[in-house]
């Protein structure tokens, strides 16, 4: 599969002829995250599901913390994909989890729009990252210890979240966010 990835300026400009096969809902969210750094420790938040149901809504909310470095934001949509996004000065960086999402789910879609992802529906396979894998390498999770997390056929995205957490240093901030909510 062809997939390529530009940073985009901010705010993009949403086709309205784009035809999406299933809009998300709060109720598809199985939780939503913003994790950040400040004075060099993790922090992670809840997000409400009503607030990260289209991309325009999850950055805004992402925007809205500090972050050393920018902010990472995680939607995990049940047993389908988890869409990671990090905020950087001159745009987002996204990565989805799973590029079948890109058929099903509005939400892939917007965010394979945002970063003006290439893709053709004959290339997509299951269990396959689309994006900007390496979006975590500067916080030192190699964009191919990334791929092999999402390719893990015998972990639901929920678990693969936590893998990432875990190897970034915030999967106990993670656990309470997500006990919290």
């Amino acid at each position: 599969m062809r997939l390529v990835t530009r940073l985009p300026r901010w705010p993009p400009a949403w086709d309205d002829a784009h035809v999406t096969t299933q809009e998300v809902t709060e109720d598809d969210i199985d939780f939503a995250v913003a994790a950040y750094r400040e004075d060099g420790r993790w922090s992670v938040s809840s997000l409400p599901p009503q607030g990260v149901t289209t991309m325009d809504s999850f950055i805004a909310r992402l925007r809205q913390f500090p972050g050393e470095g920018g902010v990472f934001g995680i939607v995990c949509l049940g047993d389908e994909f988890f869409l990671l996004a990090h905020t950087v000065p001159d745009g987002v960086r996204v990565m989805i989890s799973d590029a079948a999402a890109l058929l099903d789910w509005s939400l892939a879609e917007e965010a394979a729009d945002l970063i003006e992802l290439e893709w053709d529906e004959d290339d997509i396979e299951e269990f396959e990252a689309a994006g900007d894998v390496a979006l975590c390498e500067a916080f030192g999770l190699a964009g191919a210890e990334m791929v092999m997390i999402c390719e893990d056929e015998e972990m639901y995205p929920d678990e693969q979240v936590r893998a990432i957490a875990k190897r970034l240093g915030f999967a106990a901030e993670l656990a309470t966010a997500i006990r919290g909510r």
